[in-house]
């Protein structure tokens, strides 16, 4: 079993960083493989609509959307971390993620997720808000903690203090560790996943 650990940060050693070691150490006690992506220091920007991930199989931008995609088959779970920018997560997470669950949703579909935000001081509860709707509208089931999924801090030593925040984040990782291998058993018992229905779209203006 292996979880992906999204670093949805510009900074690659930074707050997020440290709170995704924490969850990713729990996780490898426990027995599950854990990597952490970093999507890099540039801006990333959002999806533009234009279709050509249906014709291609992959978003027409080659980045690290594409990087992460070609991992995200062969994962078990994910953890998508991100910086709080007035009251939201970060644009470049988000702008990552657009274009991620558009492009590559399948490859994540009833796969556990979770959200991890870190802020100096205020937001990270709208920020997670932000990055957990990726997951209902793509059939992931969301993984919780004891608490909200976040911790507190301008710098990763910061995040040293919080010993709040770093138990959230452990307790976070065995949950994680916890109901993969609850799927895992189910699957060996011939649970299936859930039959798929035909979609149905509605326009709200007819």
């Amino acid at each position: 079993m292996k979880v992906l650990l999204v670093n949805g940060s510009p900074h690659k050693e930074g707050c997020v960083d440290r709170a995704l070691r924490e969850i990713a150490a729990t996780l490898e006690e426990n027995g599950v493989e854990a990597e952490i992506f970093w999507i890099g220091g540039r801006p990333v920007g959002g999806c533009v609509g234009c279709g050509g991930c249906a014709k291609l199989g992959r978003c027409v931008y080659d980045d690290a959307v594409n990087e992460f995609a070609a991992k995200a088959a062969d994962a078990d779970g994910f953890v998508f971390g991100g910086a709080v920018h007035y009251a939201h997560a970060a644009g470049s997470l988000l702008g990552f993620m657009d274009r991620l669950f558009m492009s590559a949703g399948a490859a994540m579909a009833h796969k556990p997720a979770a959200a991890v935000t870190s802020a100096r001081r205020a937001g990270t509860t709208c920020a997670l808000d932000d990055i957990q709707k990726f997951f209902t509208i793509n059939q992931m089931p969301i993984v919780a903690s004891r608490y909200w999924n976040n911790v507190h801090g301008s710098c990763a030593a910061d995040v040293e203090k919080d010993e709040e925040g770093l138990y959230t984040m452990r307790v976070l990782g065995r949950n994680m560790a916890w109901l993969l291998k609850c799927i895992e058993a189910g699957r060996a018992a011939g649970v299936e996943l859930p039959e798929p229905e035909p979609a149905k779209r509605t326009n709200f203006i007819r």
